[in-house]
């Protein structure tokens, strides 16, 4: 029987959550029944060796290599018009943004940046028509464009409550697709109440993982200083970045202490938000306490080593580095974000503290002394399977498909 034919689309594989959340996807598939290409703007980033073998990773394109390069960049190697076309874009961003009285890290700029660029950008193996073809980031121009599929599928990572778009632009880019993704029942009723329009295109998959790989990864030993036997080791990961909140780490951090419990917190990740939190951690006097680790290829022994995982964003689609920690059978702490009943089960598998500083620091406090219900919460991990391998079989649907994955 003749393979089904998949394209996944996305940008790189550098370290984030879509990223990881990507890996599981790959992970999933019979390669047996199902030919699997990857299509990435570049070959860059310390997750690209971990892609398993049997996908196919298609070449570099320059054109979409030059969308995150540098515009003068881009003018140097002759592209003048793509240069031109994303200065355009650019500037339109500013102009809405201003208009809108959005923050200059909204996401217009980047759907833009596609959106003004789309015109030049050359067909995606245009010999090839695909049974399932998956744009796994937005923006979402390209897969909906440039490649030649039975169907098309775009998917959402994140609280669109939460994200400044352009709506009347987006609305056209997702509406080109047959089905759009959401990770979580949350992450898509914020989608519909952006777009009630493209409600019925709605489908909910789940991230799946990797478990068996990632608790390999997890044996690899730790070369540096991390954790002390005196103190309870708290372990945050992620991009230093607004959404996970990261900075408000060292206030949290300090009001626990002054409850006389010894705590360390250990960040792990980069981003823009990485000045912002040493100078919180500064001005906490938390240089002994917070500690960054920056960015970790194999997060995986740092979360196998601590005693506490927490996730204190401000949103989140569905953190994937939750489930990592309840894979590996760590208890996890995680913020009232509007999507986080649909992370966890309160109580269950992971705890849910209030959002502001001072109520999660003393609910935080309270759970870090009760030893009974971090029992109970490990327990509880190996009674859940986080892979989420039945997952697959709603995308095997989507070809017409049913079978074990």
């Amino acid at each position: 029987m003749e393979k089904k034919k998949v394209l996944i689309v996305s940008h790189f594989m550098e370290i984030g959550g879509a990223e990881r959340a990507l890996l599981g996807l790959l992970s999933g598939f019979d390669y047996e029944k199902y030919d699997v290409s990857l299509f990435l703007f570049r070959h860059e980033g310390e997750l690209l060796p971990l892609i398993p073998q049997q996908v196919r990773l298609l070449p570099e394109i320059p054109s979409y290599t030059a969308l995150a390069c540098p515009v003068m960049e881009v003018v140097k190697k002759g592209q003048i018009l793509l240069a031109a076309s994303r200065v355009i874009g650019k500037v339109s961003a500013k102009i809405y943004n201003r208009l809108h009285r959005y923050s200059s890290d909204s996401q217009v700029e980047i759907e833009y940046s596609h959106k003004y660029t789309k015109w030049l950008m050359q067909k995606i193996t245009p010999e090839v028509t695909y049974d399932l073809a998956i744009s796994f980031l937005t923006p979402h121009y390209f897969v909906a464009e440039k490649v030649s599929a039975r169907k098309k599928i775009a998917w959402i990572h994140t609280d669109y409550s939460y994200i400044e778009i352009d709506v009347k632009s987006e609305e056209k880019m997702w509406g080109s697709y047959d089905n759009i993704v959401a990770i979580s029942e949350s992450c898509g009723q914020s989608f519909a109440r952006r777009f009630p329009g493209l409600q019925e295109k709605l489908l909910q998959i789940e991230n799946l993982l990797a478990v068996d790989f990632l608790k390999e990864q997890a044996k690899e030993t730790i070369s540096e200083p991390f954790g002390n036997e005196k103190r309870i080791i708290l372990l945050s990961v992620g991009r230093f970045s607004n959404a996970k909140n990261f900075d408000n780490i060292p206030e949290i951090c300090r009001k626990i202490l002054e409850k006389g419990i010894p705590v360390v917190w250990y960040l792990i990740g980069f981003g823009t938000d990485e000045a912002l939190i040493q100078s919180k951690i500064q001005e906490n006097e938390m240089e002994e306490h917070v500690i960054l680790l920056g960015k970790k290829e194999n997060p995986y022994p740092y979360l196998a080593g601590c005693d506490w995982y927490i996730q204190p964003s401000r949103y989140e689609g569905k953190a994937v580095t939750v489930r990592e920690a309840q894979a590996l059978h760590k208890p996890v702490i995680i913020t009232d974000y509007p999507t986080a009943k649909s992370q966890l089960t309160d109580g269950y598998d992971g705890v849910i503290v209030p959002m502001d500083n001072d109520s999660c620091a003393n609910a935080i406090a309270e759970i870090l002394e009760n030893v009974e219900l971090k029992n109970r919460l490990i327990r509880n991990t190996y009674k859940v399977d986080y892979s989420n391998r039945d997952e697959m079989q709603k995308l095997y649907a989507l070809m017409g498909e049913s079978h074990d994955t």
